[in-house]
């Protein structure tokens, strides 16, 4: 017995056939739209259209410690399957080929397709998104590996090091705008190493709706940041550093107090307007040493001791390490590699991490749906265990007829 034959092909890959197992979180339409704006579109029949790209840059994360080829390979391998059938094969582009790819795709359509279609999900019947009424959204920053390249550590920055050393790599550093109740990115900034994260904050709290509770770590405090989120309507709640005094304007009966904080000490004897917010104090068990206490000191523009009282608002704060496990998802569930980025030139740097955060946003939609289904809390779901379903699912789907999809409409 031998292998049959195969005729080689160049098949015709419609967008609405590659991602059909996370058609409600990516729509083949969104993708055409941007491809549209963008003028990317391919005037010439290629192996590797724009819409294509677009798929195997989002599948990337899904099979991160594949090979661009073999991301390439699983990403059409339900399409394959009925190649094979009619003695048919697709010769897979060569590395170099799907670089010319992606160089001609670039970040625009990645960066618009982001933003076209990520948003927040929780409404008020998702379980543990609201604290009275009040959405809760958390702002947090972290670092990613580049490649060792000169065009990445001239646009992106290395971090700091001893004198006569170097970082061994480029990093970029994102700050993130996170639902806590879902676990959903609604929103990225990137900034180059030497800027501040504080300033990439205050122009991500825009993005806030009227009536959020904005939670905040200390490395990202600063009275700019308090301003900007009451200015936008929303409520602060964050950590505050160590060297931050407060002088105690009124106690309360929860055991927190008012008081007030000015841009600078300067502003402050010129008489420049503070904003009013509460203090809250309190010890908690240091985590190595059960005999050692370590002060928390918390802010907050919530001043109703009645609704919002202090020890309510500290297990809430708490809360946001959960968002950690968000950073988990991004760092070592989708990007499991030594350098979580592939590509050695910034603008497919970019384009890279659109599409991871696409890849995360396509994973943790389809958890919200299933909870919401099913009734129970988005962060009750296993996101490893989804990740490994929609790597099965992809081209499963790929075999299916529009009409004969299951389980969620699009919409």
């Amino acid at each position: 017995m031998h292998l049959k034959d195969f005729a080689l092909l160049s098949p015709i890959i419609q967008s609405s056939e590659l991602l059909k197992a996370i058609e409600t979180a990516i729509p083949a339409t969104a993708i055409e739209e941007a491809i549209a704006t963008n003028k990317s579109n391919e005037q010439r029949n290629c192996s590797l259209p724009a819409h294509l790209v677009v798929g195997l840059v989002i599948a990337m994360s899904l099979w991160s410690r594949d090979s661009m080829r073999d991301v390439l390979k699983n990403l059409v391998d339900g399409l394959s399957v009925g190649w094979v059938k009619v003695g048919k094969y697709w010769r897979v582009p060569c590395k170099s080929a799907i670089t010319q790819a992606r160089q001609r795709l670039g970040a625009g359509v990645m960066s618009q397709l982001f933003h076209q279609l990520v948003r927040s999900m929780a409404t008020g019947e998702t379980i543990g998104a609201f604290l009275n009424g009040l959405r809760i959204v958390v702002i947090d920053g972290t670092y990613f590996d580049l490649p060792d390249s000169d065009e990445n550590a001239r646009v992106f920055g290395r971090p700091g090091s001893r004198p006569g050393t170097q970082a061994a790599f480029p990093k970029v550093r994102l700050v993130i705008l996170v639902e806590a109740g879902t676990h959903i990115i609604f929103d990225a900034i990137r900034v180059s190493i030497p800027h501040r994260r504080t300033s990439a904050g205050i122009k991500i709290i825009t993005l806030c709706y009227i009536r959020d509770v904005v939670d905040v770590d200390r490395g990202l405090h600063s009275y700019a940041m308090v301003h900007a989120t009451v200015s936008q309507g929303c409520d602060y709640l964050g950590r505050i550093p160590a060297n931050v005094k407060f002088i105690t304007e009124k106690s309360l009966p929860d055991g927190s107090y008012l008081s007030s904080i000015y841009p600078s000490g300067k502003l402050r004897k010129k008489g420049c307007q503070p904003i009013t917010v509460r203090v809250i104090e309190y010890t908690i068990e240091h985590p190595d040493n059960l005999e050692e206490k370590v002060i928390y000191r918390l802010i907050t523009s919530l001043l109703d001791i009645q609704q919002f009282p202090a020890e309510l608002l500290a297990r809430e704060y708490h809360q946001r390490w959960e968002v950690e496990n968000t950073i988990d998802e991004l760092k070592i569930h989708l990007l499991g590699q030594k350098t979580h980025v592939r590509s050695q030139k910034p603008r497919e740097v970019v384009q890279e991490i659109y599409g991871w955060l696409l890849g995360h946003w396509s994973v943790r939609v389809l958890m919200f749906q299933a909870a919401m289904a099913a009734g129970v809390a988005p962060l009750r779901l296993s996101f490893t265990g989804t990740l490994r379903v929609i790597r099965r699912a992809i081209p499963k789907f790929q075999h299916l007829q529009q009409e004969e999809l299951p389980f969620f409409s699009i919409g």
